[in-house]
């Protein structure tokens, strides 16, 4: 199928051919009719992605400080490169989708195949999109009108926050499509609007829809014609809809308001606020937030959690509906806001008319006369199959961050590997990512992978609840099996995989351990084992905080940080102890309520008297090193610093050592991976010390849960 993306590094728009995404369990798989641009949010993507990484940096200056800060502790070619592997990324544009249900998802209720929806999908021909983010479209509304529902529900989160009563006066900053929406929702709701704008033709407009507007461009002052239409008592509120770096949007809002008047930002402006703007008055000012209460929130999102109508009448969802029954009702006029309508071949010129100043509504029609089959294809071929015969053909399952910042630029640098097939969710990824490492194919669906007899390694490298089913249908399917930490996410899981490896004879299980590959590592194993005596380990992470409502942080899908990250440390340490884990014990920072758990201590105890202690901590400073591992045996001290340098004292021949940037292993796990599947060797991370680890990270999770 073709989406429209956005390369953010340099700007390109990509009409691009990807894999067709499957349905998932709570959304609905469409088939896209019509696509609204939208002139604000899509601008602005397509404005950062021109610009030079100067003008990046000054329209982000707390992403500046990040990297900065990054320097200090990783070194600059480990930032360098995560920041261009950053902006090598393409995302998808659009949120504004019209088109008919294909499939239901399970869980979902209230939609059938057939069914006419509105959505905030991309630009595709085919998206798949939760269902609290999706309303059914009245049959009196047609999809030229429909498609207008995602921005004009922005308008009226805007408006619900300033509640406005019938009769108010209120006045509308900006009349682009959200401002002109907006006027329209006011009028609706029987209050009398002052529009402000400087382009004459959509003043014009604004007066055929009801509204009194005033031209800025022919120099009139918007604050005496804001007198003129309060009649000299101020008007009521001010919803900012425009765009710019200014600040007078907001000074002006404050002096046209009557005394405890509202000020709500819909739009984007300078907000260098003056106190005496809004100190006699006692004004309100609030920045609404895109169409709704549930937005940004996953579990309303993703997981279908509606809010409660008692408590929370409005939702965006609610929007959606309310603004599609004004649309019903004749109530909401969107055809004189269509100012362009291109086919999906025409993308890229329609982009064109983006910031032109003649643009307004434009349209993109997805009807076309390919058959329904050709569009849901889940596997796009890439390119020539370039590694036929080699000893190592890979398919992988994931193509996010990690994957395309740290795993594919290593596993590339290896000889004799043949790039078979990447998986991502939405193809967006996997087709970005799997060209430009030379993969074969890109695809969406993963049962294509374990029937794919030329692929004989499969590398796991999903979102942690992922990881048990896929790796044991890898390895039933006779697969070679790398999986990023974890394992699995319960004991159960770990059983049943113990179970499956020990009946595969054919195949091996490498889990992600990437720490005991660095050069730094292998070093102070090789000092350590000249020791006979028992060996103290510290192995501290500044973790940093990470918000509750992150996925790793969640237990059903991330499964928290102390496994899904501490698992690690764990297995350092028992790589560095070269001995059994024959104790383990938690204790840990009792978190405030709503708080996760993820500062705690772990005391191991190993079969050779071997002691170490892991301390993983997320409430420390961003200044100081993510990690730091010190080890001490028979009167001798080594001191790894974050993975860049090492450090001894008491050690014939050895006093430091460094390397250039931050290695944490992840070439050398690689090789290490790729050079077992060449010479049937079995796993470079032994699967009994992999299996030990799991097992008692998994308990001592279990211990965490009962004592927090």
């Amino acid at each position: 199928m073709k989406q429209i993306l956005q390369h953010l590094g340099n700007g390109e728009t990509l009409l691009a051919e990807v894999p067709s995404p499957g349905v998932r369990s709570g959304h609905l798989l469409i088939r896209t009719r019509k696509t609204l641009i939208s002139l604000g949010t899509e601008k602005m993507l397509l404005d950062f992605g021109k610009g030079s990484m100067l003008d990046k940096a000054r329209q982000q200056p707390d992403k500046v400080k990040q990297v900065l800060q990054k320097v200090k502790t990783d070194g600059l070619q480990t930032t360098v490169q995560a920041v261009r592997s950053k902006l090598d990324q393409p995302i998808p544009l659009g949120y504004s989708n019209v088109g008919v249900v294909m499939e239901v998802g399970q869980g979902v209720s209230g939609f059938k195949v057939g069914d006419r929806v509105l959505s905030n999908g991309p630009h595709a021909e085919i998206i798949c999109v939760p269902q609290n983010l999706c309303a059914k479209i009245p049959d009196g509304v047609s999809d030229e009108d429909a498609v207008f529902t995602v921005v004009s529900a922005i308008g009226l989160q805007g408006i619900r926050l300033a509640q406005p009563s019938l009769g108010e006066k209120f006045v509308v900053t900006g009349l682009g499509l959200i401002g002109l929406l907006t006027v329209q929702l006011l009028r609706a709701q029987g209050c009398q609007v002052l529009g402000l704008d400087f382009d004459t033709e959509k003043c014009e407009l604004a007066r055929s829809l009801g509204a009194t507007a005033v031209d800025l461009s022919t120099g009139a002052d918007p604050l005496a014609a804001a007198e003129v239409f309060a009649q000299g008592q101020g008007v009521d509120g001010v919803l900012i809809t425009a765009s710019t770096k200014s600040n007078d949007p907001v000074h002006q809002a404050a002096e046209m308001c009557r005394k405890r008047g509202r000020i709500i930002l819909v739009g984007v402006v300078g907000l260098e606020l003056q106190r005496a703007d809004f100190y006699e008055k006692e004004l309100s000012f609030q920045v609404s937030c895109s169409y709704g209460p549930g937005r940004y929130d996953d579990a309303y999102e993703q997981q279908g959690q509606d809010y409660p109508l008692g408590f929370v009448r409005w939702t965006e969802n609610r929007n959606f509906q309310a603004v599609l029954n004004l649309m019903a009702d004749g109530k909401l006029q969107c055809a004189a806001l269509q100012s362009h309508q291109y086919k999906l071949d025409q993308a890229l010129e329609a982009y064109s008319t983006v910031g032109s100043g003649r643009a307004l509504g434009i349209l993109l029609d997805f009807e076309s006369a390919e058959q329904e089959a050709t569009l849901s294809e889940r596997v796009v071929n890439l390119g020539e199959a370039s590694g036929e015969g080699a000893a190592v053909s890979v398919a992988m399952l994931g193509a996010g961050n990690f994957v395309g910042q740290v795993l594919l630029p290593a596993l590339a640098q290896q000889s004799g590997v043949r790039m078979r097939t990447l998986v991502s969710g939405a193809g967006v990824t996997s087709t970005h990512h799997g060209k430009k490492h030379g993969f074969e194919q890109s695809a969406t669906d993963t049962d294509a992978v374990y029937s794919d007899e030329q692929v004989n390694t499969l590398m796991v490298c999903t979102r942690h609840n992922a990881h048990a089913h896929q790796v044991l249908r890898g390895l039933k399917a006779g697969k070679n099996v790398f999986v990023e930490k974890p394992l699995c996410m319960s004991l159960a899981e770990l059983d049943e995989i113990e179970t499956v490896v020990a009946q595969t004879k054919s195949s091996f299980l490498m889990v992600g351990f990437n720490r005991r590959f660095s050069p730094l590592a292998v070093k102070m194993k090789s000092l350590l084992s000249r020791e006979s005596a028992p060996i103290s380990v510290v192995y501290t992470v500044n973790a940093g905080a990470i918000p509750g409502d992150h996925w790793t942080q969640d237990p059903e899908t991330g499964g928290g940080r102390l496994i899904g990250e501490a698992c690690h440390f764990i297995d350092f340490c028992r790589y560095l102890t070269g001995s059994e884990i024959t104790a383990s014990e938690i204790s840990a920072l009792t978190p405030t309520p709503g708080q996760p758990k993820d500062t705690f201590s772990i005391t191991l105890g190993f079969a050779n008297g071997s002691i170490a202690t892991v301390h993983y901590f997320a409430n420390g400073n961003k200044g100081y090193a993510k990690e730091g591992v010190t080890a001490f045996v028979g009167g001798k001290i080594l001191e790894l610093e974050n993975y860049r340098s090492l450090k001894g004292w008491g050690w014939k021949g050895f006093s430091k050592m460094k390397v250039r940037g931050q290695q944490k292993g992840h070439l050398e796990e690689m090789a290490a991976l790729v050079d077992a599947v060449k010479e049937g060797k079995s796993s470079p991370v032994p699967v009994k010390e992999a299996f030990e680890v799991m097992r008692h990270t998994l308990q001592l999770s279990l211990e965490l849960d009962g004592m927090c």
